[in-house]
């Protein structure tokens, strides 16, 4: 019921997913009188769907203090419930991230030796696809949390994109060690010493995102959500500054047609509704966050990313490399203590 469009978005895609996905079946959770006049006309899409009805909904712009409290008859609750009681294996929003991650955390608990969970990211780059986490769930984080966040990353990138030993790099202001805070240069100084199966490549510049220099890229959710909003950004500027040159004339608007095949690529390519989701990692669990301005190709990207983990084992790969980390954390912790 959330999202910027509501409903009707989350129908739309369905019927995209169920035509990708044809041995998925889907819990529908919301008002019913909104929901079945938008299943009225897709008797097939219908027969995969199971409607259960919340007389409420999450407001967009409630605090998850509140909403965790006053929210347990919402639709946002009882998709996270039916996930903790193995009803589904998945649950996917496209509402308040807050409040998803709030009611995710106390329904389904976080993961043996996680501190806080993070959100990671499909990021396109230019030799495919890299994750980037955390993206918006945490403001500050500790050395701890993010040798957490790659290990973390670096096994969803394994179950999810298929990468044997995945290339994992801490995001920095620069590639040289003496610079960095001390969050940053202590998780390098970890993660630099521990049996993994990835391969720490040191720091990375933001440039380098883009450029895939490498699988994994940890940050910290405040750096992460603003460099995932100013790529999206500059996406969305280069395809309107593309649209208005091939406009502006009639050799520009003959040349778009000539290249009409190489613009569709492109397009394809900048579009940030092919990678939409952020996901949940560090719960006892699967959840998925799609953008809130999603359109139905948008969502439908988020649905297949959770179904994706779902199929991958993601959570269970991430215990078992958690418990490869966290000897040595204990070891380094105990030493600086001393």
């Amino acid at each position: 019921m959330g999202g910027d469009s509501g409903p009707g978005v989350v129908v739309a895609a369905l019927g995209r997913s169920m035509l990708r996905h044809p041995s998925v079946r889907f819990l529908v959770h919301g008002d019913e009188s909104r929901l079945k006049p938008l299943f009225a006309k897709r008797a097939k899409l219908l027969a995969r769907v199971e409607i259960r009805h919340a007389a409420e909904a999450v407001r967009m712009d409630e605090k998850p203090s509140i909403a965790l409290r006053r929210g347990r008859n919402t639709s946002m609750w009882h998709a996270i419930q039916s996930v903790q009681k193995k009803e589904a294996e998945v649950a996917i929003s496209a509402g308040n991230t807050g409040a998803l991650m709030a009611m995710s955390m106390f329904q389904l608990g976080v993961l043996p030796g996680i501190e806080r969970p993070a959100i990671a990211a499909l990021w396109p780059t230019r030799r495919g696809q890299s994750v980037v986490l955390d993206v918006g769930a945490n403001v500050g984080t500790s050395a701890a949390q993010l040798v957490d966040f790659a290990v973390m990353g670096e096994a969803f990138a394994r179950a999810v994109l298929g990468l044997e030993k995945p290339t994992v790099g801490l995001l920095n202001v620069g590639a040289e060690d003496v610079k960095g805070n001390e969050a940053v240069k202590g998780a390098a100084g970890i993660l630099r010493d521990v049996t993994l199966p990835m391969e720490f490549k040191g720091f990375v510049e933001g440039d380098d995102i883009s450029g895939g220099e490498v699988d994994v890229v940890v940050t910290d959710g405040f750096t992460g959500n603003i460099a995932l909003k100013t790529a999206e950004g500059t996406a969305n500027m280069i395809m309107h500054f593309l649209r208005s040159a091939l406009r502006r004339s009639l050799l520009g608007r003959i040349g778009a047609v000539i290249a009409s095949g190489a613009f569709r690529t492109l397009r394809r390519k900048l579009d940030p509704r092919a990678a939409n989701g952020g996901i949940f990692l560090g719960l006892n669990g699967v959840v998925v966050k799609s953008h809130g301005g999603a359109d139905a190709l948008g969502f439908a990207s988020a649905l297949d990313m959770a179904i994706d983990m779902a199929r991958a084992g993601v959570v269970s790969r991430i215990v078992s490399d958690l418990a490869g980390v966290s000897g040595k954390m204990s070891r380094l912790e105990g030493a600086a203590a001393s």
